[in-house]
């Protein structure tokens, strides 16, 4: 049987073509949470979006990381309309969530041990 499926539009949920609110990853994480955990697969399509943060991909994105594995992402989530430009940016991002949530006691360490030599 197919999984039903929901497009969320970028563009729309912010409001333009800039995601650059951390609010707005929020709200878009909340949304892709809500239909994985009812078995619904998500699009998420970034069509005319011209400005991407990390802010608002670790918000809307990196996040999920910290629910489900990367198989679980790679069956529900599908990313589409990201320009290639923005490309490595998604990626940067996904890395560092997979990174920080297979061991984030491990991670905030060696971030606070960087952070006091650096005083």
């Amino acid at each position: 049987m197919e999984k039903k499926q929901i497009t969320i539009q970028v563009f729309d949920e912010v409001g333009g073509t800039a995601a650059i609110s951390v609010d707005d990853g929020n709200t878009i994480f909340k949304k892709i949470d809500h239909a994985i955990t009812n078995d619904v697969k998500v699009v998420l399509s970034f069509q005319n979006i011209e400005l991407i943060i990390t802010a608002f991909l670790n918000a809307a994105i990196g996040q999920l990381y910290s629910k489900y594995n990367s198989e679980q992402l790679t069956t529900f989530l599908q990313i589409t309309n990201v320009r290639p430009e923005d490309k490595r940016l998604f990626n940067m991002v996904i890395e560092r969530a997979k990174d920080y949530f297979s061991n984030p006691a491990s991670f905030d360490a060696s971030i606070n041990a960087e952070m006091s030599t650096n005083d």
